[in-house]
């Protein structure tokens, strides 16, 4: 259970901040936090997620007009981009998440942010989710620009103690603001967040977490439309497959929101030795003709 007032014990949480406590923060007026997400502005996590921050920093919410799950880190290069405001202050493009939060940064907002936020999904983002989830996308697209970033998630759908989920999202923004305000840091950090769907009273705070695995998505799904032509839907995710101790998986289902700090490169660092012949190999073959004064007839 989490206590009104300190911070949780370290073996609970490793982010508390000295002098710092989680009951009603402070707002810092001079820090600026953008929203995003991948299910639409007028989605309840959104909204959700503005309540609860608002009252942390100055927030604006540029996020999609539509549900753009699933489209990772995508741009909209052959299509224009029209930015719209609704009737609460939200400002909504006609684009994918990372165009949401790419467009704000270069020149639509006309100020560096200190901090992207992201979310609150509908549904978790673990493991592989991470590869697809546009709400992880839009707070990339920040970190990529320098910019400190948090994805949140809550981790099963239909926003059961969503009010819970936006207190824990703005206890641990609250945490990290004190950070940033001498300005953005050296190394910025992306943080992948996900809240169990339960009251305040059930979760038991914050876990670091590596990401876990999950199984191949399930069949793709055919139908035949009114015209007779067959069309495709796409399956579900896969189950969990790699959900031991440590993973985001097994910390979230024991009632822990858990953090998992992400990076871009992808290399497979262990591997590079091992390629290493193949493109020695291949390189040798091709110098062979030139060598040679190359191939006669």
């Amino acid at each position: 259970m989490i206590g009104s007032g300190r911070c949780l014990p370290q073996r609970e949480s490793p982010l508390c901040v000295p002098g710092v406590t989680w009951a009603d923060p402070p707002k810092i007026v001079a820090m600026k936090i953008l929203i995003s997400n991948d299910d639409g502005y007028q989605a309840p996590g959104i909204v959700a997620l503005y309540e609860a921050l608002k009252g942390l920093a100055e927030v604006e919410v540029v996020a999609p007009e539509h549900n753009n799950s699933a489209k990772s880190n995508a741009l909209s290069l052959h299509s224009p981009l029209y930015v719209h405001t609704a009737y609460n202050g939200f400002r909504y493009v006609n684009g994918t998440p990372a165009d949401c939060v790419h467009i704000a940064l270069t020149g639509l907002l006309g100020y560096r942010p200190d901090l992207v936020v992201s979310g609150i999904n509908n549904g978790a983002n673990m493991g592989d989710d991470t590869i697809y989830s546009g709400t992880v996308g839009a707070a990339m697209e920040g970190y990529l620009f320098g910019v400190p970033a948090i994805a949140f998630s809550q981790t099963e759908k239909g926003w059961a103690h969503l009010e819970d989920a936006g207190q824990m999202a703005a206890r641990l923004v609250s945490q990290l603001l004190p950070s940033l305000e001498n300005g953005p840091p050296a190394d910025p950090w992306l943080l992948n967040v996900n809240i169990p769907n339960r009251p305040m009273t059930e979760l038991r705070g914050f876990k670091v977490a590596r990401l876990g695995r999950r199984h191949a998505a399930e069949q793709v799904i055919s139908q035949t439309n009114p015209r007779g032509d067959t069309m495709y839907w796409i399956g579900s995710a896969g189950k969990a497959k790699d959900d031991a101790e440590g993973t985001d998986f097994h910390a979230s289902l024991q009632g822990y929101a858990t953090i998992t700090p992400l990076k871009v490169d992808l290399t497979d660092h262990d591997r590079l030795a091992y390629w290493a012949p193949t493109a020695a190999s291949l390189s040798n073959a091709a110098a062979e003709p030139a060598a040679t004064g190359g191939a006669t007839s």
